[in-house]
């Protein structure tokens, strides 16, 4: 149906776009005031690029990338996440060889395709940061702290980090073998897709969302148990980073993160506000992932955030998103000589600053009137052939009903206040 949008798409009405106004500038201002930049990357991208950065053994590459082949016979895909076209920009651009860590921020659109639910639509949209050049886990620290922030200023009071070590491919290893000797016994109870994954990569079992496997992964090793001294100390230097910035957090060995490319650090803020306890904001390290996609080793670090889910979190907290302004005058006239004078006016006052509309309805003076109040205008100037007649014009504070007559000379001053 041509007058319906796609399934797992939605509009945002003008009603509504105050609001994405109002965090897309709130994000831009604590990723500037922590040190980040914005990079802007292409809404499709080589196929290959989320099969060797996401991984082939992730629900994303498997079942739910919108690909296609373009005109010139080249695999495509929209971009399911954030992180991936970012590193490949940064080894595209040799960034690495800029002054390191190098940190950038983005607010991109994001396609997958998978059941539409609350908060989370196959067209979805995305705040994430990301961190490259160091290892050092006070770059972890600063991007949580950021999150923090962030979700602090937009009013989320009922919302808790949580923290994990998902370890390295050496610590891994281990696990993996311990994870997959637990689970053989249960092997043919698991979901066909963990099934699949018993091979490829056991670790996603204990993120599957099937009650079945969550109840068969109860008492499965945990990879805090396997960590190597490398990824066990960087996991105790990061709580206590945190610690020293005074950001709590709760440790959750169970946190094992949706994309292949994590190594050590893994998080999630999460909150049942909305229902279901959900993941409004999560990230972690990847310090392969450079090197995975082409570039010189690079350790990094990095977060996605969706907005849909972050403003019906802000939405269930009662958070105050102000409503915009309405116009500051509206000009109302009568007769066609009021109307040129009108629209000298307007233009006058717009190249000015500020917001000012004038009737193009054809409406009576009564209805312009009643316009202006639909409108929230602050104050309207009323334009007639008395008011031509005498070099003036009257302006009515539309609050106080309080109307003032101005010589036409002085209008724009007094107007600018």
């Amino acid at each position: 149906m041509l007058t319906k949008a796609p399934k797992g798409t939605k509009d945002m009405l003008p009603d509504e776009a105050y609001k994405w106004h109002y965090i897309e500038k709130a994000f831009a201002d604590v990723c500037e005031t922590y040190g980040f930049r914005e990079m802007r990357t292409p809404v499709f991208e080589h196929t290959e690029l989320f099969q060797r950065g996401v991984g082939d053994t992730t629900d994303i590459v498997q079942k739910e990338m919108y690909s296609f082949q373009d005109y010139g016979k080249r695999n495509i895909t929209l971009k399911p996440e954030g992180t991936s076209p970012v590193v490949r920009a940064f080894v595209e651009h040799k960034l690495y060889a800029g002054p390191q860590p190098a940190k950038f921020y983005y607010n991109i659109p994001c396609f997958r395709y998978e059941k539409p639910q609350s908060g989370r639509l196959r067209e979805f949209h995305q705040f994430g940061v990301e961190t490259f050049g160091t290892d050092d886990m006070m770059a972890d620290a600063e991007i949580i702290s950021l999150a923090s922030d962030f979700l602090t200023a937009m009013g989320i009071t009922d919302i808790e980090l949580r923290i994990n070590s998902v370890g390295c491919p050496e610590c891994r290893k281990k696990h993996r073998e311990a994870l997959k000797e637990f689970l053989k016994p249960k092997y043919d109870e698991l979901c066909d897709t963990c099934r699949d994954r018993y091979d490829r990569n056991p670790m996603r079992i204990l993120d599957c969302k099937s009650p079945v496997c969550q109840k068969l992964v109860q008492g499965a090793p945990l990879m805090l148990d396997y960590l190597c001294d490398d990824c066990r100390n960087a996991f105790e230097e990061l709580k206590a980073n945190l610690t020293a910035m005074g950001i709590a957090f709760t440790v959750d060995p169970n946190i094992v993160r949706g994309l292949d490319y994590y190594t050590k650090t893994a998080f999630e803020f999460v909150t049942d506000s909305i229902g279901a306890q959900g993941t409004v904001c999560g990230g972690g390290r990847y310090d392969h992932l450079v090197e995975e996609i082409g570039g010189p080793a690079t350790p990094g670090v990095g977060f996605g955030l969706g907005k849909e889910r972050l403003l019906l979190t802000m939405e269930a907290c009662g958070a105050d998103i102000p409503e915009p302004d309405g116009a500051d005058v509206f000009i109302a006239f009568m007769g066609e000589e009021a109307k040129e004078a009108g629209l000298g006016l307007m233009r006058e006052l717009r190249q000015k600053g500020l917001k000012v509309q004038m009737d193009i309805m054809g409406r009576n003076i009564k209805n312009q009137f009643k316009y202006a109040n639909r409108i929230n205008a602050k104050k309207t100037v009323v334009i007639g052939q008395d008011e031509l007649e005498n070099d003036s014009f009257a302006i009515k504070d539309m609050e106080t009903s309080e109307q003032v007559t101005v010589p036409m000379a002085r209008i724009v001053d007094e107007l600018l206040g």
